[in-house]
């Protein structure tokens, strides 16, 4: 799902920075943290874990910030996942929610190690466009790259 930039550099440099609520510097630092790993994997599967991994600390970055307090819990439905409570926090992330959900059995799969689960071109894929999310995540908090600071 390699996308072209939705945000250029430009426009990010004139938006102001934003306040984030608690959790969501320590949510995209360990995106990050995740897409080290993955690059530096000795196989595809754990590259491709890695890379989904980093995917999803993206997205719970999004919920941190925009989850709305108030809104009900749906117990009667059971555990959601993040990918499915993302287009509801972030609507213009709606195809994101889509492909990295689609990923995660694939996932699974090869955190169990069951068989070769993913090509080295699947897992190179995944962390390009894991990196991408990223970013557009980035520019649509208003953040930027955070920096370790220990």
């Amino acid at each position: 799902m390699s996308q072209p930039a939705i945000f250029s550099v430009s426009d990010v440099a004139r938006r102001p920075r934003r306040t984030l609520v608690p959790g969501v510097g320590t949510a995209l630092d360990s995106a990050r943290g995740y897409l080290t790993e993955s690059a530096d994997a000795p196989t595809p599967a754990l590259r491709y874990v890695n890379a989904h991994l980093a995917a999803l600390r993206t997205a719970a970055a999004v919920l941190a910030q925009r989850a709305d307090p108030g809104a009900k819990q749906g117990r009667a439905r059971g555990p959601r996942s993040a990918w499915e409570l993302l287009p509801a926090a972030a609507p213009e992330l709606h195809e994101w929610a889509l492909y990295f959900a689609a990923g995660a059995a694939k996932r699974a799969a090869a955190e169990a190690g069951l068989g070769p689960a993913v090509t080295a071109e699947q897992a190179d894929v995944l962390l390009n466009d894991a990196r991408a999310f990223l970013a557009v995540v980035e520019s649509l908090l208003g953040c930027g790259p955070l920096r370790r600071t220990g």
